[in-house]
């Protein structure tokens, strides 16, 4: 069990969390049969003064075809959800907080340019000609405040859990015949949960 009781009061600290705190809610979900699932990697929590934060990345959540979809003009939203439980080891856990986020990536090819809006950040849409950058900035989690620090107690237990998945996209009618394979537009990762003792 991870006690942060030390690290909390210390700003801004990181902490890897223990790779035996992780626990699968559901089996993975395929995506394109063989090719490799969507997976949340590398979380970590901090805090400031204040609020507690998490960071974490999406592995994987780019398949050969959704990068052809998103080069052919299909705008790719991205949704993250972290929920935050009291729990007291009884079967009814607490939930305190449910933050949901999303972000938009969107290719113009007469500009070729990538826009990609935050709005979680509070920051205007990044543009970049940069592929590779606009699906690192589709991925990385960073500096996400989950809760107020003094609305956790401390010495009592907490489980976050998070979850990402790809919006389901809606085509106009001339471009059915040309994204046939948005069909395969998909992903859903498993809920990873860590819990703590704060």
């Amino acid at each position: 069990m991870l006690n942060s009781r030390t690290a909390f009061h210390r700003p801004t600290v990181l902490f890897s969390i223990l790779l035996t705190l992780f626990c699968f809610f559901s089996a993975p979900t395929a995506v394109l049969g063989a090719e490799q699932t969507a997976a949340i990697e590398d979380i970590k929590l901090a805090n400031t003064r204040d609020d507690l934060l998490i960071y974490f990345d999406i592995e994987h959540a780019f398949t050969p075809k959704m990068n052809q979809a998103v080069l052919g003009g299909v705008p790719a939203t991205f949704s993250f959800q972290v929920v935050l439980y009291k729990t007291d080891g009884s079967f009814f856990d607490k939930k305190i907080a449910n933050i949901q986020i999303k972000s938009t990536l969107k290719y113009n090819p007469l500009k070729k340019e990538f826009s990609v809006s935050r709005p979680w950040k509070n920051e205007i849409p990044v543009i970049t000609q940069s592929f590779e950058e606009a699906k690192a900035l589709m991925t990385e989690i960073d500096n996400l405040t989950i809760i107020a620090l003094n609305q956790l107690v401390k010495g009592d237990k907490y489980q976050l859990r998070i979850k990402a998945e790809l919006d389901k996209v809606t085509l106009p009618l001339s471009l059915h015949y040309v994204f046939f394979f948005v069909s395969f537009w998909d992903f859903e990762t498993n809920w990873y949960l860590i819990n703590f003792t704060y």
